[in-house]
């Protein structure tokens, strides 16, 4: 097991980091600038991403993250370590940071919103409430990924073999 280690630990780094640069993105520019449409315009285009967002090349980082982030997170723990320890560490920050709170906060945001119907107050309503808590969860998801990104390479520095 300790061979394959290294290389987990070097696949989570560089999916977690793309994961890490979307979600940045995402808090310090688009939604921003989606706060400057009005609650039909904004609506409309994010409900575009959240369809466009659905494609392979996206569920690989993200699911191959969070794969990558379950197994460091039991292979770590089991054999200890300081490299295991952060790998798990790591794993552990995008399982809960990113993916729970993807799975918790902003898909079920995004799903209220694609369930608005256009033009209505409720839609109005909601816009504000979604570019507030949405972004604020989203900001969550940036630093658990850098977070986790940080103790992977951590750990990859380490040797990326625990014990």
């Amino acid at each position: 097991m300790a061979s394959v280690f290294p290389i987990l630990t070097f696949l989570a780094i560089l999916a977690t980091a793309l994961n890490a640069g979307l979600f940045f993105i995402f808090s310090v520019c688009i939604m921003a600038a989606f706060s400057r449409l009005s609650p039909v315009e904004g609506t409309a285009a994010m409900n575009a991403i959240n369809d466009v967002i659905q494609n392979p090349l996206f569920f690989s980082a993200f699911f191959g993250a969070t794969l990558l982030s379950l197994g460091l997170a039991v292979i770590g723990y089991m054999q200890g370590g300081t490299a295991g320890l952060m790998a798990a560490a790591g794993g552990i920050a995008f399982l809960v940071a990113v993916f729970g709170v993807t799975v918790v906060f902003n898909v079920p945001l995004n799903n209220a919103l694609a369930a608005a119907q256009a033009g209505s107050a409720e839609q109005a309503t909601l816009w504000q409430r979604y570019i507030e808590v949405w972004t604020m969860w989203n900001h969550v998801r940036t630093l658990g990924s850098l977070a986790a990104v940080a103790l992977l390479a951590l750990a990859f520095r380490q040797g990326a073999s625990p014990g």
